[in-house]
């Protein structure tokens, strides 16, 4: 028998301390470079996007990656990139964890959509306001004073 899944995960990590490095001006240049390790991967990126202090992925996993190696290669692979390519000054990593949330596929339009619309999003909330009730909103416990 074949594998065969559709899981859709929304994945969203923060810049180390949540400094503000993520400058606009290069951000599509380390969108792409996403996509394109996710391309590689076999997963199907339909989202990228972030802001200053932390971004947001809207994909599918291929059956045979494990969501915390992808996250794992992704932070390391992009710290090269970003170092190599000078894009972020004041970014010296990410933050140790991530979020991981499985959505339906129904759910894909909205998400996208959010995740499209993070500048004009966080304008009116904070990341971590928005993390707390993406953990509320999936029933994850978890201890406020972690996250930083």
């Amino acid at each position: 028998m074949s594998t065969y899944t559709q899981i859709l995960y929304h994945i969203t990590f923060a810049t180390k301390q949540r400094r503000h490095a993520l400058k606009k001006e290069n951000r599509t240049k380390l969108f792409k470079y996403i996509w394109g390790l996710l391309e590689n991967k076999n997963c199907h990126l339909y989202r990228v996007n972030g802001v200053e202090e932390h971004l947001h992925i809207v994909t599918h996993l291929h059956p045979t990656i494990a969501l915390s190696d992808l996250i794992k290669d992704i932070k390391l692979s992009t710290i090269q990139f970003i170092k190599s390519e000078k894009l972020f000054p004041n970014f010296d990593g990410w933050q140790e964890g991530y979020g991981a949330f499985t959505h339906s596929l129904s759910d894909k339009d909205r998400l996208i959509e959010y995740v499209k619309n993070q500048e004009e999003h966080h304008m009116k909330v904070s990341f971590k306001e928005e993390y707390i009730k993406l953990l509320k909103e999936h029933k994850i416990d978890f201890n406020e004073k972690f996250l930083i």
